[in-house]
């Protein structure tokens, strides 16, 4: 039966427009339960697929969450989010929604901090410099001020993150989207009658998770060993079940195959899989895997170079260049044979080459084709997750005909040092799949499927109550001692919330010095970064030689994110103790350049010495000749920035490297810039928006004062105040 709204929710037809309101209709949960679920569907679709709606609403009541169904012809993101928003103060509090159908897309501007990695220059076309974001619709504590409606993409929204309210991401609920990509011949109300009645038998079977897989493809974390080696021990200690005799978990390498992507797809289409994990970077249609094999034989190596050549041969020919001086210039430049590059234009060696690439990685057909059964799939590559594109290789997994109900993927490039498999463990005892990703998401994640989707508990461990129930820090203590890895990180997530600092310090002080575990110390370590103190600088230190290689590529990156001379030893003695682990060494080359150069050559010239270390003499020569490169480097940037005979282009070039590398020496001339009332008003502004990407710096104070003095005085436009207001909200 369809309900009108109860009129202690009236805000939400208050705030509709009236044409919107006389269609939008809102069914009441039947079932009475601590807190609730919203399945919020476009009109059409309803209608389209309502008995399969309303099914998977009594199957998420039969779990014990009591459902909305709110159906409209939506206008707009704000209408929806001011519902779920009202719904969420209710006495029965909204814990979770699913947006089925056709959803208005929120395009989030100005908020590239808020995403793991992205940095786009929002000049280019909105629709790629904008994030695709539900954050919208689950993240009551940002503020969105609406920008435009997109003129050819009707569904897209662009909005600008408020400078006024919080500039962190804290989900107050979790979503989802249940939006089927495009299938030729294929109608999407079918497919997601097809996906809902897949969802309700899945929820029937109660299904623990006993198979797992993990893999991790070429190229990424550049291929350290010591990487996929801590992952794989992590892992153990998040599932210590999963090995146990009776259950399966495998891992895969690019490595362990030239053609890796079949041992995947065989392994995606195990009826009893529970999850896949598969690192790797991506494209919207596409999962990389593997790359030209790496090869120490003569044989290996001259097909890889003759593959390459031929591929640039072809190349040539498609654009139109000279073929013939193409060739020339690969017999100059790698002294190889002509010979090598005779049959790149033949038409069976076109076929065989276009096949060996095919082969190499996984496509949107080779999903459709293997209709993969693992319930739960994790994707961190980038762009696979692009729900707002009618193509998009996450949807493939639930919306193909197999056993998966949830995919999780990113809407735009993502970070390759995530935390991975970041507070998994919650699943093996019963946990929502929402309740789980409501304290992992970037603003570009996002869940495809049903977000209630749980498997079997272990135990009776409440989970879901301990997540949504209103415990106080006595609770999490208790949960803090529990012999479990990741019940313990999320205890330390909630005692984040309720403790005084000087308390809460010492609790993640003293977890990260004594567990045993490597994510709850992870979790301690990062929730420190947030504290920023003495006991953080301790543990920072302490870090660097942690037996977790996450961790310990984790701490080269906040102390560079930090600079000051206080770490320099510490980050120089990760030279003498782990530049064999090849992700930790990419970083230290990458980042060292960030700190004082004279410190750093100091500290080089103490631990760099043949007492500690054996053949290093070349790769010692590299690092100093790259602090020096890097400190000639920083100075012709800073000069060029303060030079206002060069044009406003040419000097933003340079500033705004200092979005991706914090190269902390130029914090007071970009402060000078902003303060210099002679530059252009948007070279001021851009200055300013830069400086908020130092939030850790040991000169942050520097910044702060400006932003403050900006705040205070007449003397600045109210465009400076925002974003000075802003800043202020990042760094606090």
């Amino acid at each position: 039966m369809k309900l009108s709204f109860l009129p202690c929710a009236a805000f939400a037809i208050g705030i509709a427009m009236s044409s919107s309101a006389a269609a939008q209709q809102i069914q009441k949960p039947k079932l009475k339960s601590n807190t609730a679920f919203a399945i919020v569907v476009d009109d059409v679709t309803y209608q389209k697929a309502k008995t399969e709606i309303d099914n998977y609403r009594i199957a998420v009541e039969k779990s014990g969450l009591g459902t909305y169904i709110i159906s409209n012809k939506w206008k707009n993101p704000d209408e929806i989010r001011t519902i779920l928003k009202g719904l969420y103060n209710q006495p029965q509090k909204l814990e979770g929604t699913v947006l089925i159908g056709d959803i208005p897309v929120p395009m989030v501007r100005d908020a590239q901090y808020l995403t793991s990695t992205f940095k786009m220059n929002q000049k280019i076309n909105w629709q790629r410099s904008s994030v695709p974001s539900d954050r919208f619709y689950d993240d009551f504590h940002l503020g969105f001020d609406f920008i435009k409606q997109d003129t050819a993409k009707k569904d897209y929204f662009y909005y600008s993150i408020s400078p006024t309210g919080p500039q962190q991401i804290k989900m107050s609920i979790y979503s989802a989207r249940i939006k089927p990509p495009v299938f030729a011949g294929k109608d999407k109300y079918q497919l997601i009658k097809a996906y809902l009645t897949k969802a309700v038998a899945e929820k029937n079977k109660q299904n623990k998770i006993n198979d797992v897989f993990i893999s991790t493809a070429h190229g990424y974390n550049s291929e350290s060993l010591n990487a996929w080696a801590g992952e794989q021990l992590a892992f153990k200690n998040q599932f210590p079940g999963l090995f146990r005799p009776g259950n399966q978990v495998k891992f895969f390498n690019f490595t362990n195959d030239p053609f890796l992507k079949f041992n995947l797809l065989s392994a995606l289409k195990n009826k009893d899989l529970d999850i896949a994990i598969m690192h790797g970077h991506g494209s919207p249609d596409l999962q990389l895997v593997n790359g030209y094999p790496a090869v120490s034989n003569p044989q290996g190596s001259i097909e890889n170079i003759t593959r390459y050549l031929r591929a640039k041969v072809r190349s040539a020919k498609e654009d139109g260049r000279d073929v013939q001086k193409v060739k020339d210039g690969f017999v100059k430049s790698l002294g190889v044979s002509m010979a090598w590059m005779d049959n790149a234009l033949d038409e069976k060696t076109t076929i065989a080459d276009s096949i060996f690439n095919e082969n190499l990685d996984i496509h949107i057909k080779d999903i459709v084709n293997t209709k993969p059964n693992a319930r739960f799939v994790m994707l961190d590559n980038c762009l696979t997750g692009s729900f707002h594109l009618d193509e998009y290789l996450a949807g493939y997994y639930p919306f193909s005909e197999g056993s998966n109900i949830v995919a999780i993927a990113n809407s735009i490039g993502v970070l390759q040092d995530l935390w991975p498999d970041q507070l998994l463990g919650v699943l093996q005892h019963g946990s929502r799949v929402g309740n789980w990703f409501k304290h992992v998401a970037y603003l570009e994640t996002h869940i495809m499927g049903d977000p209630t989707f749980s498997f079997k508990s272990e135990g009776d461990f409440d989970v879901n109550q301990a997540i949504t129930g209103n415990n106080n820090a006595a609770y999490w203590k208790n949960i803090l001692n529990k012999p479990d890895a990741d019940l313990q990180a999320l205890a330390l997530i909630y005692l984040a919330d309720q403790l005084k600092t000087a308390e809460l310090s010492a609790v993640l002080k003293k977890t990260y010095f004594n567990s045993y575990y490597e994510t709850t110390r992870t979790q301690a370590f990062i929730l420190l970064e947030k504290l920023n103190n003495e006991d953080y600088h301790e543990v920072l230190k302490a870090a660097v030689n942690d037996p977790y290689e996450f961790i310990r590529r984790r701490a080269v990156y906040e102390i560079s994110e930090n600079g000051s001379d206080e770490f320099v030893p510490a980050m120089v003695s990760m030279i003498v103790n782990d530049f064999h682990s090849e992700r930790v060494a990419s970083k230290i080359r990458g980042m060292l350049p960030f700190m004082n150069a004279n410190a750093c050559l100091q500290e080089i010239d103490k631990q760099i010495v043949p007492e500690n270390l054996v053949h290093f003499e070349d790769s010692r020569a590299a690092l100093v000749k790259s602090i020096k490169y890097s400190e000639q480097k920083v100075g012709q940037m800073i000069d060029t920035a303060l030079d206002k005979t060069k044009s406003d282009k040419v000097r933003l070039g340079d500033i705004s490297t200092m979005r991706a590398y914090r190269y902390h020496q130029t914090i007071p001339a970009l402060v000078s810039i902003v303060k210099d009332k002679t530059n252009s008003d948007y070279v001021r502004l851009y200055t300013l928006e830069v400086l908020s990407w130092f939030p850790r710096s040991y000169r942050k104070d520097e910044i702060l004062t400006l932003c403050k003095e900006i705040t205070q005085s007449d003397a600045y436009n109210s465009d400076l105040k925002k974003q000075a207001q802003k800043n202020i909200n990042i760094f606090l």
